[in-house]
């Protein structure tokens, strides 16, 4: 099998790469396609390329946390989810409330979360960010008991169309009236 031969080669390798990949791409993933042949640099030039080539057309190349994916242009996911018309889970406050904590104060234990909030926080609710994959335990705090840590994952980000946790919004900007930390 012979390698690609000029530029158009390259970024249609990497286009058909990342429009049938089921998960974001990493670096380290695309230059596999290369067999290693390819500097960071220069597929960094080649994706940043792609993102201008696609800049008129329905998808948008995006990096998130755990790489570079395909998306549909925001203005067009109304049309997009008539295709699958299951319902979107809805959250409960204490679900987001604690998810929020998590993100912001990140890595704290449940003692830590309820202190924040000042009620108990239901199992459910841990057991359902550790399932949609927003959330893990990341380790135990050395104190009597040893209590889980928990921490946002790449999945988390993932979803959020974030690359880090720094491209939050700056937890200052929710006043006390909009974001309640207790129910």
């Amino acid at each position: 099998m012979r390698g690609p031969e000029n530029v158009a080669e390259m970024k249609g390798i990497l286009e058909a790469a990342l429009l049938t990949a089921s998960q974001p791409l990493s670096l380290d993933d695309m230059l596999k396609l290369f067999a290693g042949r390819m500097e960071r640099a220069t597929l960094r030039m080649l994706l940043d390329e792609l993102k201008q080539d696609w800049e008129d057309r329905t998808l948008d190349l995006i990096q998130v946390a755990t790489g570079y994916r395909f998306q549909a242009k925001p203005e067009l996911s109304a049309f997009i989810v008539r295709l699958n018309p299951e319902r979107q889970p809805r959250y409960s406050r204490a679900v987001m409330e604690t998810l929020a904590i998590i993100a912001y104060r990140q890595p704290v234990t449940r003692g830590d979360i309820e202190q924040i909030r000042g009620v108990a926080v239901n199992p459910n609710v841990m057991r359902q960010l550790v399932e949609r994959d927003w959330v893990d335990v990341v380790g135990q705090r050395e104190v009597p008991g040893r209590p889980s840590l928990y921490a946002t994952t790449k999945h988390f980000l993932d979803d959020l169309n974030l690359c880090s946790l720094s491209e939050l919004p700056p937890f200052e900007d929710f006043s006390q009236s909009e974001v309640p930390l207790s129910s």
